[in-house]
């Protein structure tokens, strides 16, 4: 766009709040009253799973959870807690076809992965769909979260050799013990010459149980990844 025309624009088209429809100075941004209700995950957190912890609890230690329960994933950051406000600006995304909403929720993304980055990261992988649901959805959020980072951290992102090869029910049907079998064995490396020896981050918009994140994980790893990670915008906190 010629860079005159923009201001122009915007006078006429003001840049609208994507929550609540406010006009704001910024594209792709929330007002301040809207952002002021955004509850991001700060320390402490466990610094395996990245879930919050009580404010008193020292830095860098484990949710109980983490001590005792066997998991794929080297480490797994969200930038949000998933809760009422949140909610909209997720689900919109995801199932509403607010595109708009991919700016801001991957620059969310890039800041929570400070911890995973320094680590370092070769491949970015999104959490696939099964082609039915894709069909349906029209479009899978992750892939588009995904491009989106890599572009901000210039990591390659493969949209091809982890596949979805069982419909599944959503998971949003399924109970937390659910939840784990109804993805069992639901993802394979169809790639696996691109996934071994590769240190992944797997990227999704809510981390609930983290069940279809630690499928996608044991997948990955069976085809050879050195190591994954896991990123997600928000996540379900008790």
């Amino acid at each position: 766009m010629i860079h005159w025309l923009k201001p122009v624009i915007d006078i006429i088209l003001p840049p609208r709040c994507l929550l609540c429809g406010k006009a704001i100075h910024s594209d792709s941004s929330l007002c301040a009253d809207c952002f002021s209700k955004i509850n991001f995950i700060n320390k402490p957190y466990c610094k395996h799973c990245g879930m919050p912890l009580d404010a008193d609890i020292p830095d860098g230690l484990c949710c109980t959870n983490c001590l005792t329960a066997k998991q794929n994933l080297r480490l797994c950051r969200s930038a949000i807690k998933y809760d009422e406000i949140s909610k909209r600006l997720i689900l919109n995304f995801k199932f509403s076809d607010h595109l708009e909403n991919k700016k801001l929720l991957c620059n969310w993304l890039f800041m929570a992965g400070e911890d995973i980055f320094k680590h370092g990261i070769d491949v970015i992988v999104p959490v696939p769909l099964h082609y039915a649901r894709l069909f349906k959805r029209k479009y899978n959020q992750s892939a588009i979260l995904a491009a989106g980072l890599s572009e901000l951290c210039n990591i390659p992102a493969d949209y091809a050799s982890l596949k979805k090869i069982r419909h599944t029910t959503p998971q949003i049907q399924c109970s937390g013990k659910q939840r784990t079998q109804n993805v069992k064995n639901a993802f394979q490396v169809v790639a696996p010459q691109n996934i071994k020896g590769k240190r992944i981050v797997l990227i999704d918009d809510v981390y609930t149980t983290g069940s279809t994140l630690n499928e996608c994980a044991k997948a990955l790893k069976k085809a050879g990844a050195k190591s994954v990670d896991a990123l997600t915008v928000a996540r379900v906190c008790p």
